[in-house]
């Protein structure tokens, strides 16, 4: 550290074949590397976990094992393992329900932090940690679809992924803001009604990263108007945010039973909606174009991207349009910025924001939106 400087890495290199590796520092040294902006890398022969040391939060840590416990005294293991055969076995069997091929075996990712006889797991991020998971030699990168993260329940759910290459080996490259169990698959999904249209590829490649869903398992009606439910569901999917739940009723008309209330509930956990002044969300009400882009530059921000605009910018991108001076004035800087980064391009000259957005124009800005983000091929 004092030799690199600031935002340098810190590699800690497994040479050997075991099932489990774990890299140890204390408290103390975790701090110093928060201080210098720098990252920590574990790096076995087929994975990299590589986790900014402030994304640790040592500071929270130390709060949670007590005040009175120095840095140097905290134990922070950083742990890469495979996965254990009791999980193996859910996974197996939720990807044979779904028709889903497995690439790449699941893999566990854990943070603990001990002191004496206290323990506190790092299981969740303020911001997108990468792991790089090598492709077995011999498996075709071309059918690699994306990974997913192993839920409480068994369940199966998109995790942002980018197949990379690093010295002529083929990685999956995988951004989560939690910690858990990881695998690769490859799922092809092509729905039958949307041969012909031009959001086919768009529709085909979140359905088949299960960020989106057919109406049955092979018609997508792509341009059937879409609701707010619906609408946060997909961009929380997309994100990979379905496991961070706060679990608090949010919106009086947002209830347990509800299909969607873990899906809204961690969009606003996120900031990605807010709903309306009465405390209602209107969950099954169809979202119009602004609307949509709101959520949609809310989303922006959590994965990091500009969407600092000015008037200017404001000008000289509504201009482009034929009705660019019928946007609602809530909604000018969340539709600037849908246009200004090509996320939204409009038809034949109009924005159209006060009409509602369709199933096909959803999976076709979110992926636009992902991709943008780096966060999906």
């Amino acid at each position: 550290l004092k030799r690199e400087g600031n935002k340098s890495k810190v590699t800690i290199p497994f040479n050997n074949d075991s099932d489990e590796v774990i890299g140890s520092l204390n408290g103390e040294t975790v701090k110093s590397m928060e201080l210098k902006d720098s990252v920590l890398e574990i790096r076995t022969k087929e994975v990299r976990y590589i986790i900014p040391a402030i994304e640790i939060n040592i500071d929270k840590v130390s709060e949670e094992i007590g005040k009175k416990v120095e840095l140097k005294d905290i134990k922070v293991e950083i742990q890469i393992s495979k996965t254990i055969e009791e999980k193996v076995k859910v996974v197996e069997n939720t990807a044979n329900k779904g028709k889903y091929q497995i690439v790449v075996p699941p893999v566990d990712f854990e943070i603990k932090c001990i002191c004496g006889n206290k323990i506190v797991d790092v299981s969740t991020f303020n911001n997108y940690v990468e792991r790089l998971v090598a492709i077995p030699d011999g498996a075709d990168h071309t059918k690699i679809t994306t990974a997913v993260v192993l839920n409480k329940d068994g369940s199966l759910s998109h995790v942002p992924t980018t197949i990379i290459v690093i010295d002529g080996k083929y990685y999956a490259r995988i951004n989560s803001l939690t910690n858990s169990t990881y695998l690769v698959i490859w799922n092809e999904k092509s729905f039958t009604d949307i041969e012909k249209h031009w959001a086919k590829e768009a529709i085909n490649d979140m359905g088949s990263r299960m960020i989106i869903n057919g109406i049955n398992s092979n018609l997508f009606d792509p341009d059937r108007d879409i609701t707010r439910a619906e609408f946060a569901t997909i961009i929380v999917r997309g994100l990979g945010l379905m496991r961070n739940a706060s679990g608090k009723d949010v919106f009086t008309d947002v209830n347990k039973q509800n299909w969607y209330y873990d899906s809204v509930s961690i969009a606003h956990d996120y900031k990605i909606v807010s709903g309306y002044d009465d405390n209602t969300f209107k969950p099954n009400l169809y979202i119009t174009r602004e609307e949509a882009m709101a959520m949609i530059t809310r989303a922006m921000e959590i994965v990091n991207m500009d969407i600092n605009i000015s008037n200017s910018d404001i000008n000289d991108q509504l201009s482009l349009y034929k009705d660019g001076n019928n946007i609602s004035k809530w909604a000018v800087s969340y539709v600037v910025n849908c246009v200004k980064n090509n996320i939204v391009t409009g038809c034949n000259g109009y924005l159209n924001p006060d009409k509602n957005i369709t199933r096909a124009e959803t999976a076709t800005i979110v992926r636009r939106m992902l991709q943008k983000a780096n966060l999906i091929n």
